[in-house]
């Protein structure tokens, strides 16, 4: 990770550690927004190849299309919006992030795909059922010419997806050839500059991290070529494919993909970017805004039941157990990081959740249902047993309606764009202020680093991200 220093939170307390990174010369500095940056210009056409044709994809692609056309408004997107604070005093100023670091303009998108169902991204579109046709029309032409290549795919990561438009009898080393030369290919096609690669596909099966597979990108690459397929995903084919084509990787899923050493080292090898995992869209977003409350108010907590009703492709694959076991670690994993019991016994700790319980603290649980009347309208129920003055007990209910693509279209935008901003800023492996749209932050979990989960946390290491890109100084602490 680029950088003059970089923060971990360890052991509960924050630690800062010099990176390593030494002063760019002098002649290599370029002037951005009168500060020194060190920041290629977003010249040229930035392609975006995306695995997963559905809902989340076409419902991003419609909408960047229709905000170049005028004709909607990119609402959600932090690139698009926000404004941060850059300087002190007399200097401080609020600036969009396109006013202090170089980020590709909309215009120069250029959208490609993998999916294993050959549907064109109008035709995907329209069956998804996420946009009116009103809405998605004005587009059609540019949509019906985003056509899939065909997906890297193991029917028995996603047993639930049947489609044909995938890649026959390949083994996981040819798997990863072919999206090379697909990526090289679309580069030629598009004339496009730079490509970034996201994973907004379904979730897999769960791959336990094996360190004699997972640790080593020796280890790693053996495996390909011995095409073990037990403990090589498909989407760790695409990984490996991106980084090695120069391009940055996004997993918008919680599969274990780039979430392992081997990759942590690829990326690290190629000087790419990778960032991950899981969006972060509807329930885990609330969570993570308000356990901080309840940490803040000094409330204790017995208990946090969190259910999902969600009816589109992505609720029929985690019906599978095996794929939302996947699902499950990644929502489980929000709470821990922020209200943590060894620092409020007395408010977390043992016998929080009940006499006897096998958590040793509150009781924290996570259900998804698959509720095909829905499609893509996801509803999420939070029940939440606290306590206050004397231990007496209170309840909050949270009953969040969201539309799930909705939420997921404007965090595929910022990702893609401050990825291919991370990479030209010279910054690679894991992208820690990219944690902020994400559901189960990407950490170095062998040091024993514990993740951000907390909202307003992730929210100052991004400004500081960008502020630092641009030139300026990253001077918001992280409390």
């Amino acid at each position: 990770m680029h950088g003059i220093f970089r923060r971990y939170l360890m052991q509960g307390k924050w630690k800062i550690r010099n990176a390593g990174i030494k002063k760019p010369e002098t002649q290599n500095i370029k002037t951005y927004n009168n500060k020194m940056s060190n920041v290629k210009k977003a010249e040229g056409k930035l392609g975006v190849m995306v695995v997963g044709l559905g809902a989340v994809t076409t419902t991003f692609m419609t909408g960047v299309l229709m905000t170049r056309k005028g004709l909607a408004k990119p609402v959600g997107s932090m690139t698009q919006y926000d404004k941060i604070r850059v300087g002190e005093g007399a200097d401080k100023k609020y600036l969009k992030y396109n006013e202090i670091v170089p980020i590709a303009d909309l215009n120069d998108i250029v959208f490609g795909a993998w999916d294993v169902y050959p549907a064109n991204a109008y035709e995907s579109t329209i069956h998804a059922e996420v946009l009116k046709e009103k809405d998605v029309n004005p587009v059609k032409d540019e949509l019906e010419a985003i056509k899939p290549l065909k997906a890297a795919f193991d029917h028995n990561y996603a047993k639930r997806l049947d489609g044909d438009n995938i890649m026959v009898g390949k083994t996981r080393w040819e798997m990863v050839e072919q999206l090379r030369e697909d990526i090289r290919n679309f580069k030629k096609e598009n004339g496009v500059d730079r490509v970034v690669v996201l994973w907004a596909a379904s979730t897999e099966v769960y791959v336990p991290v094996n360190e004699e597979v997972h640790y080593k990108l020796a280890d790693l690459e053996a495996a390909m070529k011995a095409d073990d397929k037990e403990n090589i995903a498909p989407s760790m084919c695409y990984a490996y494919a991106a980084l090695t084509e120069g391009c940055p990787f996004i997993m918008g899923a919680p599969n274990t993909t780039v979430d392992i050493p081997a990759m942590w080292e690829l990326a690290e090898k190629t000087k790419m970017p990778i960032a991950g995992k899981d969006f972060k869209t509807g329930q885990t977003l609330v969570k993570s805004g308000f356990a901080p409350i309840i940490g803040t108010r000094c409330l204790g907590l017995n208990g946090w039941f969190s259910t999902n009703i969600l009816g589109n492709r992505d609720g029929l694959v985690l019906d599978e157990p095996a794929n939302f076991r996947t699902k499950e670690v990644s929502k489980l994993s929000t709470l821990e990081s922020i209200l943590v019991p060894e620092d409020q016994p007395d408010l977390y700790g043992v016998n929080c959740g009940g006499e006897g319980n096998e958590h040793n603290g509150y009781y924290h649980k996570v259900r998804i249902n698959y509720y095909p009347p829905r499609n893509d309208n996801k509803e999420g129920w939070d029940n939440i047993d606290i306590f206050g003055w004397m231990g007496y007990p209170m309840q909050i209910k949270i009953n969040f309606l969201c539309r799930d693509s909705i939420l997921a279209a404007p965090l595929c935008l910022d990702l893609v764009l401050l990825s291919d901003l991370a990479a030209r800023c010279g910054r690679y492996g894991i992208q820690r202020f990219l944690s902020f749209f994400l559901k189960s932050p990407m950490h170095d979990y062998t040091k024993d680093e514990v993740p951000v989960n907390h909202l307003f946390q992730q929210y100052v290491m991004l400004k500081n991200a960008i502020r630092e890109m641009g030139g300026y100084h990253a001077d918001e602490p992280i409390d």
